[in-house]
């Protein structure tokens, strides 16, 4: 198939979007399918350019979201490439401005339409002190969904939600890990050492996430300072980069913001830890999560996403009550009394996400868009 994936994210940007169409592009080309990809022009994508597979349009800033673009609407563009090479479906990624003229386009050269649920763009707004345009956003978003084929969605939970929105056609889009990346194997004692951890008695609890307001950063700092309190000896690490990092970075010089890392060395950050925490609660899945566990780390979040489908509480991770500030603070008093279990807990980890195997996830993920075409073809015909 020859299929065309539009987003107003992708690499070198870094965030788990991107990362995950990254993937998702790769294996499809793997398999056999011919992707072209269009983004807007993002800050350090010049050489992407290049490349005869990716055509990037113009972007604005996003507001209130410093060192993000979104893409603006390019239907003279966009029908120009698709007559030059008519794509059999277009897989939306991200729903904006590049979003809905590409719909357009596509209904009208009769082109076959999906697209994927990737962000809570509605739950940001009470992170933004914008809760009166929440309901706003999601009606839009359903709108956008709703004009595709299919909705693709990483985990039951994220289904039952777009049911509830009024989305149609919702489907599974899970998600992998690259378990050769991230492995216990990468943990390095110098790193730890760099970190002030001298003995096997001192931990590493890590954050590792875009430092910005929907991920809950204010809960993060309590927990961290409750493991400090209890632990007086643990380091305590922000990997990330975002617009709120200068800012904390000032106010909490007893935590290390260590800014944004990436392959190997995040590889390397990730194994040289002990506790992962999760306190974010606007995901539609969390990436961090199965990398964390990949690299023996013992996970604590909430109950939903990503934790809610890979955690089993007490036995490969602790989870606690879903928007409970009380309960994760609690998990993580529950955590720290049972360190006997922790290299248990650790190997169970790692075990229960080898199975996460991205070639299978994107082999059905194809397999759904051949049937949307065939769909399409067929509706087509019959008008």
């Amino acid at each position: 198939m020859k299929i065309c994936i539009v987003t107003d994210t992708f690499p070198p940007e870094i965030n788990g979007v991107a990362k995950t169409l990254c993937q998702i592009s790769q294996d499809l080309k793997v398999l056999g399918h011919f992707v072209t990809i269009i983004c807007p022009q993002q800050r350090g994508a010049i050489s992407l350019s290049t490349s005869p597979h990716i055509t990037m349009v113009p972007s604005l800033p996003i507001p209130f979201y410093r060192g993000l673009r979104f893409g603006l609407p390019c239907r003279t563009l966009l029908k120009k490439i698709w007559r030059t090479e008519k794509p059999d479906v277009v897989y939306i990624a991200t729903e904006g401005l590049l979003a809905l003229s590409a719909i357009s386009i596509a209904s009208k050269m009769k082109i076959a339409i999906t697209s994927g649920f990737h962000t809570n763009f509605h739950k940001y707004m009470h992170h933004y002190r914008l809760p009166m345009m929440a309901k706003f956003i999601e009606n839009f978003l359903k709108k956008t969904h709703n004009k595709t084929l299919r909705t693709f969605a990483p985990t039951e939970d994220v289904i039952q939600q777009l049911n509830q929105m009024g989305v149609n056609n919702p489907r599974l889009l899970s998600r992998g890990v690259d378990t050769e990346l991230f492995n216990p194997s990468k943990r390095n004692y110098a790193l730890r050492k760099s970190w002030g951890i001298t003995s096997d008695d001192q931990y590493v609890a890590l954050f590792v996430s875009r430092i910005a307001a929907e991920k809950n950063i204010p809960l993060a700092i309590k927990a961290f300072k409750k493991i400090k309190d209890a632990s007086p000896n643990t380091t305590c690490i922000f990997v990330g980069d975002g617009p709120e990092k200068l800012r904390l970075q000032k106010k909490y010089p007893e935590f290390k913001f260590v800014g944004m890392q990436t392959g190997e060395k995040l590889s390397e950050y990730y194994a040289s830890g002990d506790l992962f925490l999760f306190p974010s609660l606007t995901e539609t899945f969390g990436n961090v999560i199965p990398e964390a566990m990949a690299s023996s780390l013992i996970p604590i979040a909430f109950n939903y996403a990503a934790p809610k489908a890979l955690i089993e509480n007490n036995f490969n991770g602790y989870l606690a009550d879903y928007n409970d500030s009380n309960s994760f603070l609690e998990t993580i008093d529950r955590a720290l009394g049972k360190k006997n279990e922790w290299s248990k807990i650790r190997l169970n980890a790692r075990q229960t996400v080898e199975k996460l195997n991205w070639k299978n996830i994107v082999k059905s993920f194809a397999q759904e868009l051949n049937q949307a075409y065939l769909e399409n073809i067929s509706y087509e015909s019959n008008r």
